[in-house]
């Protein structure tokens, strides 16, 4: 698409007033029949953002600064997209809803209720940085009631309020939630939406990440494009683990459908387990489980079957026949929860990605961490709206 540079203002030329002579039809003269064709007087029309290299991060404003009313004004992007847009109260200024993005080349069309047009182009300059971000769970999964909506950021985020103001969630029975800002176990900036409590088995949910031209703020770079993403919640489960009975219990709709014997942390240290609300963030299988990773030196090195993870920090459920001797009556693994080949399995075939998974009793070294994982469930709903960069 050819670019070109918009003056200060533009003018949209009206439609010609031809004077129409008599019936005689002679040749042209001073007096003659035909007459002149004389040119109505012109309207004048600015744009703010004018240029090669304009400022990305602005709406586009089109303004009449005198004339007839606007009529139309069609802002078209290099890649095929429009920004929207609305006519103020008094007719002569047209003013886009969405920010012009960086590195993004726009045609501007105007029409006025005089029936007069005009057409003009701008680009905006390429982005320093861009950032990106990382959505979970994934397009079309389905997760249990405890799953939030997950974003973390490539770069940091200092506009927080602009970036949120920019993330619309939608879901098909009105869920209420609230977003809420982290830092991330990676250490990158991170943004979940957890509702107010936990999801109604089949509620569809959507996000619509409307970033593109979205400043991150500092050294965090621009949004470049929109993300959108959807999910299905499945069955009702719930998973809770006593630390102090030795039991994990899958609760389906509210009703006991598996009851197994288990062995915790070992109590009193860094081998302790987590207490607290979690969620099942993936079903890894069979994995290679190394002490070192976690920071307990060269304890064990073990191939380990129906691993489901818990937290970022290595706690697991997953199968533990070493340890049989344990399962029911204490609490003797390295942090994780263990439990029969069989009974493992039984869990792990039954339990989705985003489970939650309740943990008390009192051999625990503390509470799972905001970030640990999916943390955000053992804060009241108050503290966890206190998070929002809207609030």
């Amino acid at each position: 698409m050819s670019r070109i540079s918009v003056p200060a203002a533009l003018f949209v030329t009206t439609a010609l007033a031809v004077t129409l002579g008599g019936c005689g039809g002679g040749s042209g003269g001073s007096g003659g029949a035909g007459g002149a064709a004389q040119e109505a007087p012109r309207t004048r029309v600015s744009v703010n953002l004018t240029g090669e290299r304009a400022k990305a991060g602005a709406p586009v404003v089109v303004t009449l600064a005198e004339g007839p009313r606007l009529q139309q004004v069609t802002v078209t992007d290099d890649k095929g997209g429009n920004l929207a847009g609305e006519v103020g109260a008094d007719g002569k200024t047209w003013t886009s809803l969405r920010p012009a993005a960086p590195g993004t080349s726009y045609a501007v069309e105007v029409r006025d209720t005089d029936g007069g047009g005009a057409k003009a182009s701008f680009a905006t300059a390429e982005p320093e940085r861009v950032n990106k971000l990382t959505l979970a769970p994934g397009r079309n999964a389905t997760v249990g009631v405890g799953q939030p909506l997950s974003i973390v950021f490539d770069h940091p985020v200092k506009n927080r309020a602009a970036v949120e103001r920019q993330l619309k969630v939608t879901t098909s029975n009105g869920t209420e939630g609230s977003w809420g800002w982290m830092q991330d176990w990676s250490g990158k900036d991170r943004v979940d939406w957890r509702p107010k409590e936990y999801w109604k088995a089949g509620t569809k949910v959507t996000l619509k990440a409307e970033l593109n031209g979205i400043d991150s703020g500092g050294a965090g770079g621009w949004f470049v494009r929109d993300y959108t993403t959807g999910f299905t919640v499945g069955r009702n489960q719930l998973v809770t683990v006593d630390l102090d009975t030795h039991r994990l219990k899958l609760l389906r709709d509210g009703q006991v459908v598996q009851d197994v014997p288990m062995s915790a942390g070992t109590p009193g240290g860094e081998k302790a387990s987590w207490r607290g609300k979690t969620v099942l963030m993936a079903k890894e299988g069979t994995i290679n489980m190394r002490s070192e990773t976690v920071g307990l030196g060269d304890a064990y090195d073990k191939m380990v079957d129906h691993s489901m993870r818990l937290t970022w920090s290595g706690m697991y459920a997953h199968a533990a026949p070493w340890n049989a001797a344990y399962f029911g009556n204490a609490n003797r693994s390295s942090g994780c929860i263990g439990m029969s080949d069989a009974n493992a399995k039984a869990v792990y075939d039954a339990v989705q990605v985003g489970d939650p998974f309740e943990i008390t009793g009192s051999d625990a070294k503390g509470t799972q961490a905001l970030n640990n994982g999916y943390g955000e469930w053992n804060l009241s709903w108050a503290d966890w709206q206190a998070k929002s960069a809207l609030r």
